[in-house]
C-alpha cells in the first residue's frame, strides 16, 4: 500500500477516576460531572448494619433535610443552613461521633455525604415529602417530590420519613394524608421502616401552626399511627411537649424524639430530652439543628452530650 504522512490519532486518555470515596467537596463535585453512576454503585455498595438498632436499642439520629423545603433558618439566623460546604463539614462532623447511629436527609444530602464514605455503618432515612415549601400558599398539600419506597429501596437505604401535618381548615391535607398511606403502604411491602412526622396543625396569620399542646400531639398520633395496610414497619417522629407522658401512653408505635429549632438554651433542651428519653416506646432523638448549629458552634461537642442522653 501507499505510504501517507497522516497523522496518528490517539485517542484521549479516559478522565481520571476519583478514589473510592471523595475528599473533599471539589471532588465530589467533580464526581457528579464525570462519573455520576458512582453515587448508585456506592450506595448499592454501602455497608450496613445487620440490625437497624444497636444493642442498647436506642438510635441517635442527625436530621437534615430541612433546606430542600425552604427551611434555611436556625434561631435568629435565617439562612443559617444555606451554605451546603459548610453544612457537609458539619454533619461529618457529627456523623464521625460513635455515639451517633445515623442520618434524615434529602437525596442530594444522602448522595453527597454517600460520596464522601460519611454513611458507611449508619442507619440512613430518606426524606419523601418536600413539596410543602416553607410559607407557601400550598405548604399543607405536602406532596412527595424527594423519594419514593422503590428509589430508598434502590439505594440500599433503611427507610423513609414524610412530614404529615393534619390542619382541618386547608383541604392540602387530604392529599398528603393519602400520600403518607400510600408511603407506609409501600415501604411496608419491602420490609423497610416508615417514619412519620405528624401534627396537628392550623393557619394563623398566613402561616401554618402546630399545636403543641399535649391534647394536640395526641390528635396527631391518633391520626398518623392508623395510616396505610399495615403499620407493623410505622415509626413516629414526635416534639417534645409537656406533658410528655400522656403523649406516649397514645401509642405503641416505636417513636424517636424530634429537635426542632432551638427555642431555649441548650442545658435546658438537653434536660428536656432525658426526661422525655426515659418513657416507654421512646427509641431515641433524631436532632439536626440543634446539635448542627449550636450557639457556641462547637458540634462535636452538642452531638456528644446528646448521644450521650440517648446511650
Amino acid at each position: 500500500m501507499p505510504e501517507t504522512n497522516a497523522p496518528v490519532l490517539t485517542p484521549p486518555a479516559p478522565a481520571a477516576v476519583p478514589s473510592e470515596f471523595a475528599r473533599d467537596h471539589a471532588e465530589v463535585s467533580e464526581i457528579r460531572a464525570r462519573h455520576p453512576e458512582r453515587i448508585g454503585e456506592l450506595a448499592r455498595a454501602r455497608r450496613r448494619r445487620h440490625s437497624l438498632l444497636p444493642p442498647d436499642g436506642r438510635l441517635m439520629v442527625v436530621a437534615a433535610d430541612h433546606p430542600a423545603r425552604g427551611a434555611n433558618g436556625v434561631g435568629g439566623r435565617p439562612m443559617a443552613m444555606a451554605s451546603r460546604t459548610e453544612l457537609l463539614e458539619r454533619l461529618r462532623v457529627a456523623l464521625a461521633d460513635p455515639g451517633v447511629d445515623g442520618l434524615l436527609g434529602s437525596a442530594d444530602i444522602i448522595e453527597d455525604l454517600t460520596l464522601m464514605g460519611a454513611l458507611e455503618d449508619k442507619v440512613v432515612f430518606g426524606s419523601m415529602n418536600r413539596g410543602g415549601l416553607q410559607g407557601a400558599c400550598f405548604e399543607l398539600d405536602d406532596r412527595f417530590t424527594g423519594y419514593d419506597a422503590q428509589a430508598i429501596a434502590d439505594m440500599n437505604l433503611d427507610g423513609g420519613k414524610f412530614l404529615t401535618r393534619i390542619a382541618l381548615d386547608d383541604p392540602g391535607t387530604l392529599p398528603t394524608l393519602t400520600a403518607s398511606a400510600d408511603a407506609i403502604s409501600e415501604l411496608a411491602a419491602r420490609r423497610l421502616v416508615a417514619m412519620i412526622e405528624p401534627f396537628w396543625s392550623r393557619r394563623e396569620g398566613g402561616r401554618v401552626v402546630h399545636d403543641l399542646t399535649a391534647d394536640g400531639v395526641v390528635k396527631s398520633v391518633n391520626v398518623a399511627q392508623a395510616l396505610g395496610r399495615t403499620t407493623a414497619w410505622t415509626w413516629l417522629k414526635l416534639p417534645v411537649v409537656d406533658d410528655m407522658e400522656r403523649v406516649m401512653e397514645a401509642t405503641t408505635l416505636p417513636t424517636l424524639l424530634l429537635g426542632g429549632d432551638p427555642a431555649t438554651a441548650p442545658e435546658e433542651t438537653f434536660a428536656t430530652w432525658q426526661k422525655a428519653l426515659a418513657l416507654p416506646s421512646v427509641r431515641g432523638l433524631t436532632v439536626g439543628r440543634t446539635l448542627l448549629y449550636p450557639p457556641d458552634d462547637d458540634v462535636a461537642g452538642a452531638v456528644r452530650t446528646a448521644a450521650s442522653l440517648v446511650h
